[in-house]
């Protein structure tokens, strides 16, 4: 853990000339306003009085203070809020629509994941925003889509993981112990939308720069599920095979999996047939790169039942220590498995510094996970950590719409804000 908060605020920001009006809450959304925060855009994040994002009440565990005492801050919150200012407006009510369509006005993205229709009873959709500002990059994120027969459906991580695919092909095979479908061990479709919709927001304002013209972006989870099934999809659909479960194994290379030592499990990753070859040799068993069976990477992949078991049995004769240091000694890639906490103290990830401190309102410091983005001249923002609820509110009011303290207190006192 780095002992400093990072200050970047004199650095140049890549994308510092943009605002973004987020509407979003939770993660799919969350996470591509941040990842826009952390390329220095100005990020509002709209959030309901007196409640806010969901996730602000997703724990134990929450931000300590200073005396070791839990904060309303929770830890799922803090990992995808940081960068933002917060504003809270009641889009329920005239005044507070008005707000938005002013907010709207002077932002170059809106991002929202209401259900489909819902923000244009508001008043709040891309067509009535886009006749505020024709030059709007609009985003809307659901769990299906804006059209199709499941489009008004409320969409869920953990339900598109098992419709989108995900669900079929994570887990052990079926006919081995705890054989069965698995979710990923985090959402790991929110947060693939999240990063789509980010490329897809900046692909946009490429357009509109060079154009002048905005545009309306559709993401779905079902839609990124079924994309980022990648090779297994391809697979299926050049086979007409649906891909079963492997566990720690992979369908189209052998070995590629994880295998029991003396004292723990290691991961070999033998992408071609020289590392195969080095990987027996170093075991001592050169004898299963010269079997015609196990020669190409095809054979074993057919014979992969009578290969594993063999190559299982030579593993675990040595420590994971000893077979990392042999095997990255000729350049086979391995390696361990980590629980999280090895992971924040490995070498490595405390080298490039991936956690890191903010300064925090209630709690002092936070920790965060550093923006794996690494940009020699236009580095990553570190300045405002995740925002307490409508910690920004006045501020925003009054820089961008010229709001008075008079008119602000009024608004407040209606419950708009």
């Amino acid at each position: 853990m780095s002992d400093s908060t990072e200050k970047t605020s004199t650095a140049p920001k890549a994308l510092g000339h943009l605002r973004v009006l987020d509407l979003s809450r939770v993660l799919a959304g969350p996470w591509c306003s941040q990842n826009l925060a952390d390329l220095g855009a100005d990020v509002i994040k709209i959030e309901r009085p007196g409640a806010g994002d969901d996730t602000r009440a997703w724990g134990p565990p929450y931000a300590k203070d200073a005396d070791g005492r839990d904060t309303s801050e929770a830890a799922y919150y803090l990992a995808a809020n940081r960068g933002k200012r917060s504003v809270t407006v009641d889009i329920a009510s005239a005044d507070g629509q008005a707000l938005v369509r002013e907010l709207a006005r002077h932002s170059d993205v809106v991002l929202e994941n209401f259900k489909v229709g819902h923000l244009k009873r508001y008043g709040l959709d891309y067509e009535t925003l886009k006749g505020i500002k024709p030059d709007l990059v609009y985003c809307s994120v659901t769990g299906f889509g804006q059209d199709g027969p499941y489009a008004h459906r409320p969409g869920y991580d953990f339900l598109i993981q098992g419709m989108g695919g995900l669900m079929s092909v994570t887990g052990e095979r079926d006919d081995l112990p705890g054989g069965g479908p698995q979710k990923a061990g985090v959402a790991l479709t929110d947060l693939m939308t999240g990063m789509y919709a980010t490329i897809a927001v900046l692909a946009a304002l490429s357009h509109r720069d060079r154009t002048g013209e905005g545009q309306y972006i559709d993401m779905a989870l079902l839609d990124v599920q079924v994309a980022m099934l990648a090779n297994m999809g391809s697979n299926y659909l050049n086979s007409g095979k649906a891909p079963k479960r492997w566990g720690n194994a992979h369908p189209n290379i052998v070995p590629y999996q994880t295998f029991a030592c003396a004292d723990g499990h290691i991961i070999v990753a033998a992408g071609n047939d020289g590392q195969y070859q080095k990987f027996v040799e170093v075991g001592g068993r050169a004898d299963l790169a010269a079997d015609v069976r196990f020669a190409s990477n095809p054979g074993r992949v057919e014979h992969r039942d009578a290969l594993v078991p063999l190559l299982a049995e030579m593993v675990k004769t040595r420590t994971r220590a000893e077979w990392i240091d042999q095997l990255e000694a000729v350049g086979v890639p391995c390696g361990p498995i980590n629980d999280i906490a090895d992971v924040f103290d490995n070498p490595q990830v405390r080298a490039r510094g991936l956690a890191f401190e903010m300064p925090h309102p209630s709690a002092g410091t936070v920790k965060l996970v550093r923006s794996p983005m690494r940009l020699s001249a236009t580095p990553p923002c570190t300045e405002l950590a995740p925002p307490l609820l409508g910690q920004h509110t006045d501020e925003v009011l009054r820089e961008m719409l010229g709001h008075s303290a008079e008119r602000i207190a009024a608004l407040r006192d209606k419950g708009v804000l």
